[in-house]
């Protein structure tokens, strides 16, 4: 990302968490069982494959999608594309050094406070908002996410109900997702998900985790060191999280005790991490903009996220920490003062050109003044000096949608459902945009891609009836809908088969 500097911090350093959260769970650790093993270890086990093993890559595909279904449908979402951009980043800066055997992965960012992640068959990992809002280095939260790709390159999953020698992939999928709903929900919404499937006993399931949970840990910490990261990152943010469960003063229930956490296990991967090479290493800038921004998101009011910069930049340590500045002119374009958002977002471009977060977050304010014009000229200049930027698109797809340009704004929203076919308020942003230039097939069309990744397949496929019929016979784009028809119903079938 343009203009992407980075700023040191200390190495081998105890930091403090700015705020609490409401749970201590990672990850679904509720299939994890194999044996701990040496820091010095280099080879993994090759456990299962596509076709080999009881649960098969594809079966697990299979799993992913169907979680992935029941999470759209009933978990909160952050669809703010700054933070998704930023999250997609730092995954795929870590990927390469992750023994994955599919490296296309989907992510889910939650929209919740507490501390939470998981990794799903099929190449799901979830991340809450929340665990920006505790990692205080950007080496805190990526030993996260490289704990959660440890356990996705061991598929765990797979060991453990080989172990378990259970049943149908689609049965064991709502069990997950029930179990990835409570977590991400807080709510009785996942219990009765898992109450309604038939599959293996929980408790079975989490007698083993603890094994598991070590073995993530060390190809976790490797994980770290090979893409450049501090591996005393992990033992720091376990640190955090056993700090924040006795401020709680209860445990999560047992069911969802999912990555067992004891004083002996943050010893254990502390000792670990000592044995790399010690390194100063950097957080990239744009983890503490994104941080600054969810701090907004969650705090009490706008008012209060406003009080709360303006004292974070009255410190001696802070007063010209570009990440509080920005946060506070996130605070006041939240809080409805737009002009002292825009000029401090003004002061923070002079001072860095070229920062895609300055920018889209400068164009959104215009935006919402309608000046949209002017945000328009930001963007477009923003977008000429880097093509297919997630961010830039999207604040240029609202800013021609709030100037009346339903076609441009469809042109970029089609784009960006191209580039990112999985997220659906794409989808649903694109049918408003089509439907304020008049295009009906359109509208159809991107409602029946939003209503197949939510799962409404008898929709999509209505959906999609709709804009054959509209189209003239032996068009090129009713060839395009008829076949995009056809397999819609394949699925429509094999579902309807059980």
């Amino acid at each position: 990302m343009e203009g992407n500097t980075r700023y040191m911090t200390s190495p081998r350093s105890r930091l403090r968490p700015k705020s609490a959260a409401k749970a201590v769970t990672l990850a679904l650790g509720l299939f994890l069982a194999a044996s701990p093993l040496q820091a010095q270890d280099t080879e993994l086990p090759n456990i299962g494959g596509a076709g080999g093993g009881l649960i098969s890559g594809q079966q697990e595909s299979e799993i992913g999608e169907q979680v992935m279904v029941s999470i759209r449908r009933s978990a909160p979402r952050i669809t703010d594309p700054l933070v998704f951009d930023y999250l997609t980043a730092i995954t795929y800066q870590l990927v390469p050094s992750a023994p994955l055997q599919e490296r296309d992965l989907t992510l889910a960012l939650i929209d919740s406070p507490a501390i939470n992640a998981f990794a799903v068959p099929g190449g799901i990992v979830g991340v809450n908002g929340g665990l920006f809002l505790n990692a205080t280095t950007e080496q805190q939260f990526a030993s996260v996410l490289a704990h959660e790709l440890a356990h996705l390159s061991q598929r765990h999953f797979a060991r453990r109900l080989e172990q378990q020698e259970t049943s149908a992939p689609l049965t064991i999928a709502g069990m997950i997702a029930g179990i990835v709903l409570s977590a991400v929900t807080q709510s009785d919404l996942g219990i009765a998900a898992i109450a309604g499937t038939q599959a293996l006993a929980v408790q079975n399931m989490l007698a083993y985790s603890r094994a598991h949970e070590q073995e993530a840990d060390r190809v976790g910490l490797d994980i770290l060191a090979s893409a450049g990261m501090d591996p005393d990152g992990m033992p720091e943010m376990f640190e955090i999280m056993m700090r924040q469960n006795r401020l709680q003063g209860n445990r999560p229930p047992e069911y969802l005790s999912t990555h067992p956490l004891t004083q002996s296990r943050v010893a254990d991967t502390r000792n670990r991490a000592e044995q790399y090479p010690e390194r100063a290493v950097r957080d990239s800038k744009e983890f503490h903009l994104v941080r600054s921004r969810l701090q907004v998101r969650y705090a009490a009011s706008a008012d209060i996220a406003v009080e709360t910069f303006k004292a974070y930049l009255d410190r001696d340590d802070t007063g010209r920490n570009e990440a509080v500045r920005y946060g506070l002119a996130v605070a006041y374009q939240e809080n409805n003062q737009p002009e002292k958002a825009i000029a401090l977002l003004e002061e923070l471009l002079r001072q860095n050109p070229g920062r895609i977060t300055f920018q889209v977050t400068l164009a959104d304010v215009l935006t919402g003044q309608k000046r949209a014009q002017e945000a328009r000229t930001l963007l477009e200049d923003a977008l000429a000096r880097n093509p297919e930027n997630y961010p830039i698109m999207h604040s240029l797809a609202e800013a021609e949608l709030a100037d009346g340009n339903g076609a441009a704004a469809a042109e970029i929203l089609t784009q960006l459902t191209r580039m990112l076919p999985g997220q659906e308020n794409l989808w649903l942003r694109l049918a408003e945009a089509e439907g304020m230039a008049r295009n009906i097939v359109g509208v159809h069309r991107a409602r029946a891609e939003y209503d197949a990744l939510m799962g409404n397949l008898e929709a999509a496929q209505r959906q999609l009836r709709q804009a054959q019929e509209k189209l003239p016979a032996g068009s090129p784009q009713r060839q395009v809908v008829t076949e995009r028809l056809a397999e819609i119903t394949r699925r429509l079938n094999v579902q309807r088969r059980g």
